[in-house]
C-alpha cells in the first residue's frame, strides 16, 4: 500500500473515532448518585442507591428517557465533606448530567459549589441543612425533604407541649446537619417562652467517652434531651446515660430514624423519639414501588428510600418535560412541572424545596419506630 493511501487511512479512521465518541456519549443519559455507600453512616446511602437503581431500570425497560438509555454513576463518599468534593469532581469530569444526592449536610454543602460552577443540577432526598435551599448561594440545588427549621420545630414543640418538659438539654455533634438542628431547636424552645434550655453542648464524633456531658446532664436535672447528629453519636449517648441512671425522654432528628441506630442502639433505643419525613406509604406508587423492593431484596426499604426515589423521578420527569439535560430548562421543569412519587405529587418552590413534604415524630416501640399520633 503507498504512502499516500496510508495516509487516507488513518486519516479516514482517526476521523471516523473522533466523530463515533460524541455520538456514543450523546445516546446516554448520566445520572449520578452520590453518598455513604460504606462505612458507618452507609445504612442512609444504600437505600438511596437502591432506588436509583430501581427507577433506572424500570425507565430503561421502557426504552429509556426521550429515547436515550440511563447510566448509572455511582460515587461512595462516606458522608465526609473531603471525600464528596472527590465524587463531584470525578462525576463532573466524566459528564454527569444530574445527581441524586448528596446525602449528608455537610458532604452535600462540600460538593455543590463544584456542581454549581458546572451548571449540574442535584437534588437530595436527605440533605436537610436550610441554608443549601434558603441561602440563595445553590441555585443548583433541590431536595425531596422538608428542611431542618421546620424539623427542629416540630421537636421542640413536642418536647414542650407533649412531654411536658420545662428544662432541656440541646446536645448536637458540631456538624452542619447536626448543628443546625440543634440550634434551630434551642431558638424554637426559646422563642416559645414554656421552657428553658439549660444546657447546650457539642460533643467530638468518634470519641468514646462522653462522660463530662453525661455529667452535667445529671447535674442540671433536664426534663428531655433534644440531639442532633447521626446514630454512631446519639447510640453513645444514650448507652452512657443508661449507665448512670439518666433516665429522660431523648429526641433526635432524622439522623437517627432508622435501622442502623436500632441495630447499635440495641436496647437502648427504646422509647426513643426521632422526628423524621411524614409517612408516606398512604399514595399508591408509594405501595407498588415498596411490595416490589420487598419481592426483590426480602426486606423493607430504609432510611430515605421513598425521598430518593422521589428525587430519581423528578430528575426523569424534568429531563423529558426539558427534551435534554440542558441547565436552565431543567431548573424550570422542576418548579413547573409536578410528578407523581412515592412522597406524593411534587414540584419545587423557587428556592428549590419540594412543596408538601413535611415530617412526623416517631418512637421506638418493641424495637422499630412508629409514627406517634
Amino acid at each position: 500500500m503507498q504512502k499516500s493511501t496510508l495516509v487516507k487511512v488513518f486519516a479516514a479512521a482517526f476521523a471516523s473515532a473522533a466523530f463515533s465518541l460524541p455520538v456514543l456519549a450523546a445516546d446516554t443519559i448520566k445520572i449520578g448518585v452520590a453518598g455513604p455507600h460504606t462505612g458507618d453512616l452507609a445504612p442512609y446511602g444504600l437505600p438511596s442507591k437502591d432506588a436509583a437503581e430501581m427507577v433506572v431500570a424500570e425507565v430503561n425497560a421502557k426504552g429509556g428517557i426521550n429515547g436515550k438509555k440511563v447510566e448509572l454513576m455511582i460515587g461512595d463518599e462516606q458522608c465526609k465533606p473531603e471525600l464528596a468534593t472527590n465524587v463531584a469532581t470525578k462525576l463532573v469530569s466524566e459528564g454527569v448530567n444530574i445527581v441524586i444526592g448528596h446525602v449528608c449536610s455537610g458532604a452535600t454543602k462540600a460538593a455543590l459549589g463544584i456542581y454549581k460552577e458546572a451548571k449540574i443540577i442535584t437534588i437530595s432526598p436527605s440533605a436537610t441543612n436550610p441554608p443549601l435551599t434558603k441561602g440563595g448561594e445553590y441555585p443548583n440545588f433541590y431536595r425531596t425533604i422538608a428542611p431542618d427549621d421546620d424539623q427542629a420545630q416540630l421537636a421542640a414543640m413536642f418536647v414542650i407541649e407533649k412531654l411536658g418538659a420545662k428544662k432541656v438539654a440541646v446536645l448536637h455533634d458540631k456538624g452542619d446537619y447536626g448543628k443546625g438542628f440543634a440550634d434551630f431547636s434551642k431558638e424554637a424552645i426559646e422563642k416559645s417562652g414554656k421552657a428553658k434550655v439549660v444546657m447546650y453542648e457539642g460533643v467530638q464524633p468518634g470519641a468514646m467517652d462522653y462522660s463530662a456531658v453525661i455529667q452535667k446532664l445529671g447535674r442540671e436535672k433536664v426534663d428531655a434531651v433534644i440531639f442532633g447528629g447521626y446514630h454512631p453519636e446519639a447510640s453513645k449517648l444514650l448507652a452512657q446515660m443508661g449507665k448512670k441512671k439518666i433516665k429522660v425522654p431523648f429526641v433526635g432528628p432524622d439522623g437517627i430514624k432508622g435501622d442502623g441506630f436500632l441495630k447499635i442502639a440495641g436496647k437502648d433505643a427504646e422509647g426513643v423519639y426521632a422526628t423524621g419525613p411524614k409517612d408516606v406509604t398512604q399514595y399508591p406508587l408509594n405501595a407498588k414501588v415498596r411490595a416490589e423492593y420487598k419481592a426483590k431484596y426480602g426486606k423493607e426499604p430504609g432510611t430515605f428510600f421513598d425521598q430518593a426515589y422521589a428525587a430519581t423521578l423528578a430528575a426523569v420527569n424534568a429531563i423529558k418535560v426539558a427534551g435534554g439535560t440542558n441547565y436552565d430548562a431543567l431548573g424550570k421543569a422542576l418548579k413547573t412541572s409536578p410528578v407523581e412519587t412515592t412522597v406524593g405529587k411534587i414540584k419545587f418552590d423557587a428556592k428549590g424545596d419540594a412543596e408538601g413534604v413535611g415530617f412526623a415524630v416517631y418512637q421506638v416501640k418493641n424495637g422499630a419506630f412508629a409514627e406517634v399520633k
